[in-house]
C-alpha cells in the first residue's frame, strides 16, 4: 500500500516510537537477565537464577522466569533481524546494488563480532554481540531472496531447534545433576585471570550460543515482520500486532509455567528438567516476538511522545553504546574483579542494581539527545562500516 505524501512525517514518527522504545526497553530486560549471572553468594536455583533467600527474591525469580529469561534475548534478536532489513532497504533506496548492500550488512556483522570480542575479553561482560554478528553472516543472504525463501528457512531451522534443543538440554542437565547452573564467577577471580581465560574461549562463545539457544529463529522472525513493515508502519497492521501479542504472550507464559514449578511443587528427574528448560527457551521465541509487537502497538497508539517516552527512545537510538555501557557497569558493581557485590547480594538486590544501571543510562541518553550527541559506538560503527569499502 502506498503512503500519501502528507503522511510521511507521521510514518517516520511512528517508526521512531516503535523501534526506539523497543530497543530502549530491551536494554532493561537484558540487564535484568544478565545480573543474576554474577551472583555466587547463594546456591544455584533454577537454571541461571540463584536460589531465593527471601520473599522478594522469590518474586524477582518468578518474574524472571515468566518475563525475562530467554525472552529478552529473543526480543533483541527480533529487533536485530528487523534492523537488517531496514539497513538493506536503506542502501537500496540510496541507489546501491543488492550486492553492495549485502556487503554492507556483512561488514556490519563482522564489526559487531569485533565489538563483542572487546566486550567479552577486555570488559568481561556477558556478550551477545558476537552471536548476533555471527547470525548476520548466516542469514544475510536471505535479504536478496523472496519472502518464500525466508519462510522456508525459518521453518526448517525452527523445526531443527524444536527437535534438538529440549533433548540437548535434557542431557546437559542430567550431566550437571542439578536444576541450576553453578555461577561462572568465584571469589578468587581476578581481572587478569578472567581476561586470559576469555582470551582463550571467546572464539567458541558465539558458536555455543547458537548451538545451545534458538537465536536464529527470532532473527528470521524479525526479518519476516520487517518485510511487512509491522513496526515501521504499525498503524496499518494493528490487528496483526494484537494477534501476535495475544498468541505470543500466551505461548510464552504457558511455556514458562512448568519451569516455575521446578524445585518447589515439582521435582522431576534432571533429564526431564532439561526438557522443561528447552521448552522454556523455545516458547521464549514467541515471547520475544510478542514484546516487539507490543511496542508496535504503542507506537501506533501513542498520540504524544512525553518526557519519559522521549528519554527511552533516546536510549534506544544509542542501544549499542548503552548495551556495552550497561554490561560494563554490571561487571563493575557485581563482578569479583571489581566491587564484588555479586558475592554479597541475592537476586532481588541484583535486580535493583540492574534497574538502577538502566535508569542511569536513560538519564545519560536523554542528556545526549538534548545536546544532539550520537552514541560513540554508533559513530565508530558507522564510520567503520561506511568508510571501509
Amino acid at each position: 500500500m502506498s503512503v500519501p505524501l502528507n503522511n510521511k512525517t507521521t510514518v517516520r514518527k511512528k517508526r521512531a516510537v516503535s523501534l526506539d522504545l523497543a530497543r530502549g526497553a530491551m536494554l532493561l530486560l537484558i540487564a535484568l537477565a544478565h545480573a543474576p549471572l554474577y551472583l555466587y553468594a547463594s546456591e544455584p536455583g533454577i537454571m541461571q537464577r540463584a536460589e531465593s533467600i527471601n520473599f522478594f527474591d522469590q518474586v524477582v525469580n518468578l518474574f524472571g522466569i515468566f518475563i525475562i529469561d530467554n525472552r529478552a534475548r529473543a526480543m533483541f534478536a527480533v529487533l536485530l533481524g528487523y534492523g537488517f532489513v531496514l539497513a538493506f532497504q536503506s542502501q537500496i533506496s540510496k541507489g546501491k546494488s543488492e550486492t553492495n548492500a549485502l556487503k554492507m550488512i556483512r561488514r556490519r556483522s563482522w564489526y559487531l563480532i569485533l565489538f563483542g570480542i572487546v566486550l567479552a575479553v577486555f570488559i568481561g561482560g556477558q556478550d551477545i554481540l558476537m552471536a548476533y554478528g555471527f547470525a548476520g553472516l548466516l542469514v544475510s543472504w536471505l535479504l536478496k531472496r523472496e519472502i518464500k525463501a525466508l519462510i522456508r528457512t525459518f521453518t526448517v531451522i525452527t523445526l531443527i531447534y524444536c527437535l534438538f534443543t529440549p533433548i540437548l538440554w535434557g542431557f546437559n542437565m542430567l550431566e550437571l545433576g542439578s536444576y541450576g547452573f553453578a555461577p561462572d564467577v568465584s571469589a578468587t577471580d581476578t581481572y587478569l585471570s578472567t581476561t586470559l581465560l576469555n582470551l582463550i574461549i571467546f572464539p567458541i562463545i558465539p558458536i555455543m550460543i547458537h548451538f545451545m539457544f534458538p537465536v536464529l529463529p527470532s532473527v528470521l522472525l524479525g526479518m519476516w515482520i520487517a518485510r511487512y513493515q509491522l513496526l515501521t508502519k504499525p498503524e496499518q497492521h494493528l490487528k496483526t500486532l494484537y494477534f501476535i501479542t495475544l498468541i505470543g504472550l500466551t505461548v510464552s507464559l504457558l511455556g514458562a509455567l512448568p519451569l516455575s514449578f521446578l524445585g518447589s511443587i515439582w521435582n522431576p528427574g534432571f533429564f526431564i528438567a532439561g526438557l522443561i528448560g528447552g521448552l522454556h527457551m523455545l516458547t521464549g521465541i514467541a515471547g520475544g516476538l510478542a514484546y516487539a509487537a507490543i511496542f508496535g502497538i504503542i507506537g501506533a497508539k501513542l498520540k504524544k511522545v512525553g518526557r519519559i517516552s522521549k528519554s527511552i527512545m533516546a536510549l534506544g537510538k544509542r542501544s549499542l553504546t548503552f548495551y556495552v555501557w550497561n554490561e560494563a557497569l554490571l561487571v563493575l558493581f557485581l563482578s569479583p574483579v571489581a566491587l564484588d557485590l555479586g558475592g554479597r547480594v541475592s537476586n532481588g538486590i541484583a535486580a535493583m542494581i540492574a534497574v538502577g544501571i538502566w535508569t542511569l543510562s536513560v538519564v545519560f541518553a536523554s542528556l545526549m539527545e538534548k545536546n544532539n550527541l550520537n552514541g560513540p559506538l554508533e559513530i565508530v560503527l558507522r564510520r567503520l562500516v561506511y568508510n571501509n569499502k
